[in-house]
């Protein structure tokens, strides 16, 4: 492999480990108070998740999506590295 292409397939995973920490900073832990959603989420499914309707579980996969992109792309990095 040319040390080019190495430059290029580095930059490319520095900017999906970049995107991955905005969308987790962003979406991922909005609304911040007066706590993290996806916190709030976490919690009430591990307390039994009592109460939650169709649009919870949605919210939980659509704040939680985040989380698990960048932990995929984390371990491709670290792998990598």
């Amino acid at each position: 492999m040319e040390k080019g292409q190495q430059s290029e397939t580095d930059k490319k995973e520095k900017g999906s480990l970049k995107l991955a920490i905005v969308l987790v900073l962003t979406l991922g832990l909005a609304p911040y108070t007066p706590e993290p959603h996806i916190w709030g989420k976490i919690k009430w499914v591990m307390g039994g998740a009592n109460g939650m309707q169709i649009m919870d579980y949605f919210d939980l996969v659509l704040h939680g999506t985040p989380w698990v992109y960048f932990i995929v792309v984390l371990i491709k990095y670290l792998k990598k590295s």
